[in-house]
């Protein structure tokens, strides 16, 4: 009875230790191997991965590599143009066309554009500005010589991943003038049966003015490029005189009318003679 007690505790302590022994192993193979063997593959690299980055990856610099990849997206989905990328000389000739079919006033200015990074772009403008008015209901005519107006401010094209050839940009401008004007009146007295006038003349004053501007530019043959602006000014001062008040100012239009609209003819004068990216190639930085 007692040898068959002690073979039996015999048996139970071997199986014991022989559960034990595999356990650990289970728990050392988990620990070695914290995934899969399938899912442990290394990935070939792509077509567009360059020697550089390969090499890296086989030395174990595996930091830079990731931080040159990185660059290297971004120069081809941010082509990097030139500082001083062109300059535009432009033209606004729709409004003496629309005065010539009739329209009562007419502004028309050359500015010039400097393209930054094919981003920012500073903006000048220099124009003259007159009008002539007689309202079909009124009895009087406004007539304004041709005068100077000035405005300054900028751009953002929002199409600068693309070439400088096509924009699309808002912009904000400083809009002033200084200008004369003449107001003369006629009526007819019916008690006395005589035609009386009435005139003002040499009429002087100035305005300031702040406009919104959004606008397209498209390359229509070589250097040459049409633009279309839509504008929204805000006049901040303009002076009235003694006797009137101006109905028409250079270079922001009628008093009371918050929306322009112009076209002009562009030239483009390239500033780089550095090769512009195309989006998609690599620039050197």
């Amino acid at each position: 009875m007692t040898r068959r007690l002690t073979t039996y505790l015999t048996l139970m302590l071997m199986a014991l230790a022989t559960w034990a022994q595999d356990s650990t192993n289970v728990v050392h193979r988990r620990h070695i191997t914290p995934v899969r063997p399938s899912t442990n593959v290394v990935k070939q690299p792509g077509r567009d991965v360059s020697p550089e980055l390969i090499e890296q990856y086989i030395t174990g610099d595996t930091l830079a590599a990731l931080k040159k990849a990185r660059e290297d997206s971004i120069r081809r989905n941010y082509p990097r143009y030139p500082r001083l990328t062109s300059l535009w000389v432009g033209v606004n000739f729709i409004d003496p066309l629309l005065m010539a079919m009739g329209q009562d006033y007419a502004s028309t200015d050359i500015h010039a554009t400097l393209n930054l990074w094919n981003r920012l772009q500073p903006t000048l403008e220099l124009g003259l500005g007159w009008a002539k008015n007689t309202p079909d209901d009124m009895n009087f005519t406004y007539r304004a010589k041709p005068s100077p107006y000035v405005k300054v401010g900028a751009n953002y094209n929002f199409l600068f991943k693309s070439r400088p050839d096509y924009q699309a940009f808002v912009g904000l401008r400083l809009g002033a003038s200084t200008f004369g004007y003449d107001v003369t009146a006629h009526y007819y007295n019916s008690y006395w049966q005589e035609e009386q006038r009435f005139e003002l003349r040499g009429e002087r004053s100035h305005a300031l003015w702040g406009e919104v501007v959004a606008g397209l530019k498209v390359k229509i043959y070589g250097r040459w490029s049409l633009g279309w602006t839509v504008r929204w000014h805000q006049l901040f001062k303009c002076k009235n005189t003694e006797h009137s008040r101006p109905w028409y100012i250079p270079g922001y239009g009628p008093r009371g009318r918050a929306l322009a609209f112009s076209v002009s003819a562009y030239y483009t004068l390239p500033l780089s003679k550095e090769k512009w990216p195309k989006t998609g190639e690599k620039v050197k930085e």
